[in-house]
C-alpha cells in the first residue's frame, strides 16, 4: 500500500507521516521545498515539486493507493489581505488534484479542511458537521468551495474522498510569527520576552487539539472514514486565549520568563468561538484525543524552551 501525502513534511504532515509508516505503509512525501523542514523517517520518499504541477501530480498518482491532501498556500489573516491570491493559489491545484485522482482510480483520499474557520460564526457549540457553512473569511470560503469540488466528484465519478475538519492544531514542532497557531506564538513570544498580542483584550475562544491526536484523525478518516463524508477532529473543549496563557504562565515563571500582553485591534475575520464535536468520528472510527491541553501546553512549552536555548 502507497501513500501519497501532500505537505508530508509540514507541521501536521510530519505526524501524519510517521502514523502511516507505523502502520505499514509505503510514504512519499511531496512538498515545495527542495528539502523538507522536517526530519521523516527512514523509507520514505520525499519528492520535491508543485502539486499544481499537473506532470509531477500525474507521476506520483499513478503509482499510488491513497493520498491525503494537506498542502495549502496560505493562512486566514493573510487570505483576508489578498483573497485573490488565496483563491488562485489553492483552489485550481486542489480540483486539479481531485480530477487526476478520478481519472487514475485512487482507492482513497483524505481532503485536509479546516473544521476552525469553514462554519463561521457558531450557533451553538460545540458545532457539529450538519452546522451551517457560513465562513467569514476568504481562507475559509475557498477552504469550503474544494469541499464542495470533492463532494461532486464524489458524486460524479466515485471518488473516494472523505473531509477532515480539524480544530486549532499545536504542538512542540509548530513555528510561531505565521499569522496561524496561538499558542506556539505566545510561547515564543514569551521566552524572547516580548508582550503577546490578544486580539480585543480578551481575545478568541478555540478548540486546541494537539497535533498527534489531529494526525491520528486524519490516519482514521483515510482507514475508516465514509467517502463522501466529513469528519470535525477537536476535543469539544474551548479555552480562550486568556484561559491558554494562564496555562503558559505557571511555566514561564519557574523558567524566569516574564508573561506581558498587548491589546491589538480585534479582527474582522475571527469567529469569537470555535469547538468542534467529534463524535460523529469516535463513532465511525474509534479516534479519541489523548493529549489534554495542559499536557500538551507543558510538552509545547518544553520543547520552544529547549528551542531558544539551543539558538
Amino acid at each position: 500500500m502507497t501513500t501519497c501525502v501532500i505537505g508530508g513534511a509540514g507541521f501536521i504532515g510530519a505526524h501524519v507521516t510517521r502514523g502511516l509508516v507505523r502502520s505499514g505503509r509505503d510514504v512519499v512525501v511531496l512538498g515545495r521545498r527542495a528539502e523538507p523542514d522536517r526530519e521523516l523517517p527512514p523509507g520514505v520518499r520525499y519528492v520535491s515539486g508543485d502539486y499544481g504541477d499537473l506532470e509531477v501530480m500525474r507521476a506520483l498518482l499513478k503509482d499510488t493507493d491513497e493520498v491525503i491532501d494537506l498542502a495549502y498556500s496560505t493562512v486566514p489573516k493573510s487570505s483576508f489581505e489578498d483573497p485573490i491570491f488565496d483563491i488562485v493559489s489553492n483552489l485550481p491545484a486542489s480540483v486539479q488534484l481531485l480530477r487526476e485522482a478520478a481519472t487514475v482510480g485512487v482507492r482513497r483520499l483524505v481532503l485536509v479542511s479546516s473544521g476552525g474557520t469553514v462554519y463561521g460564526v457558531a450557533k451553538s457549540l460545540p458545532i457539529r458537521e450538519d452546522h451551517a457553512t457560513n465562513p467569514i473569511s476568504p481562507y475559509g470560503i475557498t477552504k469550503l468551495t474544494i469541499e464542495k469540488y470533492a463532494g461532486m466528484f464524489q458524486r460524479s465519478t466515485g471518488l473516494p474522498v472523505a473531509i477532515a475538519r480539524p480544530a486549532n492544531a499545536y504542538g512542540e514542532d509548530q513555528h510561531a510569527f505565521t499569522g496561524q497557531g496561538f499558542i506556539a506564538t505566545a510561547m515564543h513570544s514569551i521566552i524572547r520576552g516580548d508582550a503577546v498580542g490578544v486580539f480585543g483584550g480578551t481575545g478568541t475562544t478555540r478548540d486546541y487539539v494537539h497535533v498527534s491526536d489531529v494526525a491520528e484523525g486524519i490516519v482514521a478518516i483515510l482507514e475508516r472514514g465514509v467517502p463522501g463524508q466529513a469528519y470535525n477532529i477537536g476535543t469539544g473543549i474551548g479555552a480562550s486565549n486568556l484561559e491558554v496563557l494562564a496555562e503558559i504562565a505557571p511555566l514561564a515563571n519557574r523558567a524566569g520568563c516574564e508573561l506581558r500582553t498587548t491589546t491589538l485591534q480585534s479582527r474582522s475575520f475571527d469567529v469569537p468561538a470555535n469547538v468542534l464535536d467529534s463524535s460523529k468520528l469516535a463513532s465511525q472510527t474509534g479516534w479519541q484525543p489523548k493529549v489534554d491541553l495542559r499536557a500538551g501546553i507543558q510538552r509545547t512549552w518544553d520543547a520552544a524552551l529547549a528551542t531558544h536555548r539551543r539558538s
